[in-house]
């Protein structure tokens, strides 16, 4: 399995993203529908992006309770996407379902913590007393025994993630950066490079490439930090 950079197409419409990926004339990159878009366009825009050439992370972080998220799976299954994820925090049973309901053939990860949640929204908002590492890893370990491939993480987690559940576990990581780019929203964050020094397997880079004033140098400059 080698590292790739993932596309955060967090657009409204069917119309915005196409128009961003037309750009893409030599690579046709990794790119995540979120809820947004998939909610807005429903399974038409993603068997339009497969039929260009993407691979497609299917980001919908499915949280219910067992019997629908393994009917839910299922549907998703017929879409041919490269990648899903479901909420860690459904429990095993529910993680288990996830991968009987979607099979063998698509990658299935797991999210751990958002990386808008901080220590201390996790102690306040959701009453989780623990250390916010000592959550993730258990999460992650978790996901490992329900037979998930990965998770999604924070690039400041994925060394450990690989410690405690192995080189072969995915790694998948949000709120990447370069240097010069705020933060926005998310509060655990890292470079392309030093997302690469720690281990992460995909980084998912969205407004620092789909706002950038030249999106294809943007995303070049993420592969070549990242992958080399």
């Amino acid at each position: 399995m080698g590292k790739d950079v993932i596309i955060a197409c967090d657009f409204a419409s069917k119309e915005e993203t196409l128009k961003f990926l037309s750009k893409f004339k030599k690579h046709k990159p990794f790119v995540k529908i979120g809820m947004e878009l998939f909610y807005s366009e429903g399974p038409s825009i993603v068997k339009e992006i497969k039929k260009r050439g993407h691979k497609i992370f299917l980001d919908l972080k499915l949280h219910d309770i067992p019997n629908t998220i393994r009917k839910s799976m299922a549907v998703l299954s017929k879409l041919n996407v490269d990648m899903v994820n479901c909420h860690a925090g459904g429990t095993k049973a529910m993680m288990k379902a996830a991968r009987e309901g979607l099979g063998n053939k698509t990658i299935l990860i797991a999210v751990t913590q958002l990386t808008s949640t901080d220590q201390n929204a996790m102690n306040k908002d959701l009453l989780i007393k623990e250390d916010l590492n000592k959550v993730v890893m258990h999460y992650a370990k978790n996901a490992k025994a329900s037979g998930l491939d990965g998770v999604v993480c924070s690039p400041l987690e994925a060394k450990k993630v690989h410690q405690v559940c192995g080189k072969n576990f995915i790694t998948i990581t949000p709120g990447v950066r370069f240097k010069e780019n705020a933060k926005g929203d998310q509060k655990r964050v890292m470079t392309p490079s030093e997302a690469k020094k720690i281990g992460s397997d995909y980084i998912v880079v969205g407004r620092p490439i789909t706002e950038a004033p030249n999106p294809i140098k943007a995303y070049e400059r993420c592969c070549k930090e990242f992958i080399g």
